[in-house]
């Protein structure tokens, strides 16, 4: 099941082609990132998916609701983490979900329980009580994301929310996003961290110049891109010159005694090669994988004319 689709998505702002009939499919139940440099549509895709502007084509269903014809629906299963804080620095922790809660109409005893679940899930326990313009960027990052879920919504849309925290902030709001998918909420996010997209996400999009360029698992994105290679370590020199006639195009080391073949990070491309070697009764010392990360794939798909070209490998 689909928690998110969207289908020749577009939007322009006068001249401007922000979006340009975009496809988006997200499965119930797991993280989807969209990557893309400033400027790339994300904000305005999340704008879109929750019903904040309209598009200007395409069609677009959330947790089974049409966002043109059943906004209200749709509004009831989503919760919105957005870029900035949507904290009140005037009330305490526990005072802004009381705000959200009654928004929610939920009830005043009803309320008081999920405000009272909620401090716990996020560690906001102690700082209850103290005013929000007190909290540190963690804090305050973790108590939106509280906020957002006082109406236990169905799909959550998080737009690059972990900018501006510190490495440890950062881990702590992954665990909490990563408990949140196991159980059972859909997560679409957008992100300039690669590692943060690497660390989550089930699928990433590639957003550029509001076209998807490419999409898939972080792996699957990895290898479309050149210079993966498998490094072979050897004992001697001459299990190095039989190797290097056994394996053909490759790179030498005579000094390190290494030999680096291109590669695609594939399991069958990986067992072709040992296969070769094998079979020349060649001894590998060790072995090594080596693929390109998400920053090449980001800087190999984004902002370059010939994109096109790199994501159709």
């Amino acid at each position: 099941m689909m928690s998110i689709s969207a289908t020749g998505l577009q939007r322009s702002f006068g001249d401007h082609v922000v979006l340009d009939g975009i496809d988006l499919n997200v499965p119930k139940g797991t993280i989807f990132a969209l990557l893309g440099a400033n400027g790339a549509g994300k904000t305005t895709t999340v704008k879109i998916l929750s019903t904040l502007i309209r598009a200007d084509g395409g069609t677009v269903r959330v947790a089974g609701h049409d966002v043109a014809t059943e906004p209200d629906a749709v509004r009831a299963a989503i919760g919105v983490t957005g870029q900035f804080s949507a904290v009140d620095n005037l009330l305490n922790g526990r005072e802004n979900l009381a705000l959200m809660a009654d928004l929610h109409h939920l009830g005043r005893a009803a309320g008081r329980r999920r405000v009272t679940e909620l401090l716990e899930q996020f560690d906001l326990v102690e700082a209850a009580g103290k005013p929000a313009s007190t909290y540190s960027g963690g804090m305050r990052r973790r108590l939106d994301l509280a906020m957002t879920l006082v109406g236990s919504p169905e799909v959550i849309f998080l737009d690059e929310p972990t900018t501006g925290l510190d490495p440890r902030s950062r881990r702590a709001m992954w665990q909490i996003v990563r408990d949140l998918v196991a159980g059972g909420v859909t997560i679409l996010l957008t992100t300039q961290y690669l590692e943060e997209a690497d660390e989550l996400a089930d699928r990433i999009a590639v957003l550029d110049r509001g076209r998807i360029v490419a999409e898939g698992t972080a792996d699957e994105l990895k290898r479309r891109i050149p210079g993966g290679h498998v490094e072979l370590r050897f004992a001697d020199p001459a299990g190095l010159e039989s190797a290097a006639r056994a394996v053909g195009q490759a790179s030498r080391d005579s000094e390190a005694l290494t030999l680096r073949v291109p590669h695609d990070g594939s399991l069958r491309a990986l067992k072709a090669l040992l296969n070769r070697i094998d079979e020349d009764v060649v001894a590998v010392d060790s072995l090594s994988v080596h693929t390109p990360d998400l920053d090449d794939v980001f800087l190999a798909l984004t902002g370059n004319p010939d994109n096109d070209k790199v994501a159709s490998r």
